[in-house]
């Protein structure tokens, strides 16, 4: 029997961690920049690769970085759409730490001649 890898493990068992914030009543960006997303094409099943900047202003929680990290790793054995991805990353911080506000951008390396840039934006109050 062989013995799973720990990063394999980590990486499964990882759920994005809020953490407390220090500042709640001001107002701050957080810029996160995860250059190495890759996940699966739905239809050809070839890998597809880019970079995911979240930026956002928090309110009463902050992402735990590492945690953010093994997320974003899940991706690469999944498969979806460019703008499924994007908003699901979007969909899953908000639940995770319910910002003030956050934009999700997916940028994708170009693959056939074509190049995806895909971005969403949220403000606390919007409905989603």
């Amino acid at each position: 029997m062989t013995q799973e890898k720990p990063g394999i493990l980590a990486i499964r068992e990882n759920q994005l961690t809020p953490v407390k914030n220090h500042y709640p009543d001001r107002d701050y960006e957080v810029e996160i920049t995860l250059p190495e997303f890759t996940c699966l094409c739905p239809i050809s099943g070839y890998p597809d690769f880019g970079v995911i900047h979240v930026k956002y202003v928090p309110d009463n929680s902050i992402i735990e970085l590492k945690s953010i990290k093994l997320y974003i790793n899940k991706f690469r054995d999944e498969a979806h759409f460019h703008e499924a991805v994007v908003n699901k990353i979007m969909d899953d911080l908000i639940e995770a730490i319910d910002p003030r506000w956050i934009r999700v951008i997916g940028d994708f390396n170009p693959r056939g001649n074509v190049k995806t840039v895909v971005t969403v934006e949220h403000r606390k109050g919007d409905t989603p």
